[in-house]
């Protein structure tokens, strides 16, 4: 399949391609519970394993939990198709799987749903900032902290914070509230306090079957390097040189969806397990095509390949990316804008 559509880096028309997309957003349900088999089984067969592994030594079971990580950040992608409505297309079927999940990743499914719906809706908008992102300043929004807040805002942005302090406060104990949404409704606070107690009672049942120890020493580095993983993800999908940020009647859902997220274009493996979510300017143009169908898209419209792409290389220099210099229309680094000022 393919159309003749305009230049995906022109402004004009941008919102033929959703058109367009629409073609892709049905997904084949039997090819959706294969997904969701191919995933679980091994993740409970690896996290299985690993624990019969510790009892012969710790070290051993580290090297499966890498490969058990990898499942449970595709389990992750899942739900978050399930939060599109994109996964069986099916809302009940959907939510309750999602749900389900949620427990295994310590996302509460409805919560995280309002908030993820809050950063589509906005990413790449100035004016919305806040929810459901990293929280990234301008270049004259730093230079107007003090420097209790400029430190503040370095520590947070620090890789050390981000990709590894970040993640475990995020899944352990940030979640385990509606943070954003106290006074949102009572959705919000039900979901969370369901997902707690789905884990409290799959943890103490897993506890009281091999003991407080063998437990922790599996599950916490498993759901700690996910973690991380996911926010990795999320992180470069955004957070790259060349995005787009506007304010004002300039931000555009289109353009902003198109050039504000990036192609990170991973290896064959890496896409398997990351659910293709690093075609991301796909899914944010149309979040309700199913993952596994984001491979078409750049099959048959080879003009979004380049569009923002990074590799896995290029993506560690992200890393410097701290500051938006609206004068420059670009994420900058702090040494970059010391040297501009």
């Amino acid at each position: 399949m393919n159309t003749t559509l305009p230049d995906p880096r022109s402004a004009q028309n941008e919102r033929a391609w959703v058109k367009a997309l629409s073609a892709y957003r049905t997904p084949n349900r039997l090819r959706s519970s294969f997904e969701l088999s191919v995933t679980v089984i091994p993740f409970v067969a690896l996290w299985a394993l690993a624990l019969a592994t510790v009892a012969y030594g710790y070290w051993w079971g580290l090297v499966l939990i890498l490969p058990a990580a990898g499942f449970l950040v595709r389990l992750f992608m899942i739900q978050h198709d399930c939060g599109h409505g994109a996964f069986f297309a099916h809302r009940q079927t959907d939510d309750w799987i999602g749900r389900v999940i949620g427990v295994l990743t310590l996302t509460p499914y409805d919560y995280w749903r309002r908030t993820h719906a809050a950063h589509h809706a906005g990413a790449g908008n100035l004016d919305q900032r806040g929810m459901g992102d990293i929280t990234t300043l301008t270049v004259a929004e730093y230079r107007a902290l003090s420097g209790w807040g400029k430190f503040r805002y370095r520590l947070y942005r620090h890789p050390v914070v981000m990709f590894g302090i970040g993640p475990a406060w995020l899944f352990f104990l940030q979640q385990r509230l509606p943070f954003g949404l106290m006074r949102a409704g009572v959705t919000p606070w039900v979901s969370t306090m369901a997902t707690n107690i789905g884990i409290a009672v799959l943890a103490g049942g897993l506890i009281w079957f091999c003991g407080v120890v063998p437990f922790l020493a599996v599950h916490l580095p498993i759901v700690t390097l996910a973690g991380a993983m996911g926010i990795w993800l999320f992180y470069v999908q955004h957070q790259f040189e060349e995005t787009h940020w506007a304010e004002g009647d300039d931000w555009q859902f289109q353009h902003a969806a198109l050039h504000g997220s990036s192609h990170y274009d991973l290896p064959l493996v890496l896409r398997w397990f990351t659910g293709n979510i690093g075609i991301h300017h796909v899914h944010h143009l149309s979040s309700r095509v199913p993952y596994y169908r984001l491979p078409e898209v750049l099959r048959d419209f080879p003009e979004l390949r380049n569009l923002g792409r990074i590799t896995l290389l290029e993506s560690l220099r992200c890393v410097k990316l701290v500051l938006w210099d609206e004068n420059r229309r670009k994420l900058v680094s702090f040494r970059e804008a010391r040297a501009a000022a």
